[in-house]
Formats: C-alpha cells, sequence, structure tokens
C-alpha cells in the first residue's frame, strides 16, 4: 500500500505534501488542535486567536514565527511546530 503523502493528487502534478506549504511570512495562523489538546487548552482566548505571520526567526533547529496576533495578551513568538494556517477553505493541519 502506498504511503498516502507521496501520492499525487488528480489532476495537480505535485505530491499531497508539497501541495501543503510551510508557514510562511504573510500566512494567517491559528495554534494547531494537536497543541491545543496537549496543553489542556479548551476553551477561552487560545483557541480561537488568529493573526499574521510577520517574520520567521531560526533558533538552533527550531523555527519561531513572530506572529500579529488579534488579541495583544498572546506571545509574540511561537514555534512554528505548534500552528496551522488558516485559509478561506478552513484551518490547514498538519
Amino acid at each position: 500500500m502506498a504511503d498516502e503523502n507521496s501520492q499525487e493528487v488528480a489532476g495537480q502534478g505535485q505530491p499531497w505534501a508539497k501541495r501543503q506549504a510551510e508557514i510562511q511570512v504573510g500566512d494567517r495562523v491559528c495554534y494547531s488542535q494537536r497543541f491545543l489538546q496537549s496543553t489542556g487548552q479548551y476553551t477561552g482566548d487560545v483557541p480561537f486567536a488568529r493573526g499574521i505571520v510577520t517574520a520567521l526567526v531560526p533558533l538552533g533547529s527550531i523555527m519561531l514565527a513572530e506572529i500579529d496576533w488579534q488579541n495583544d495578551e498572546l506571545p509574540a513568538r511561537v514555534n512554528v511546530a505548534n500552528l496551522s494556517r488558516v485559509t478561506q477553505k478552513g484551518i490547514l493541519d498538519r
């Protein structure tokens, strides 16, 4: 059985993993479902927070995103592994 991440999507000519782009400057983001569940944050402001990535900052092997959140009480830098992109079609969780 083939790995579904390596299969080509009909009509696209690219593997699915490559179509799901990494977080970049200018992307609208939110905290990922995996991160929220691992920290037990089901209610409050954090699960509904949305922001725009203004810069990417390498920190050793970790990439941090500087985010302009709608809520100023949230941290300005977040590990990109804890984020999901928000598009017109919805949240793109990895």
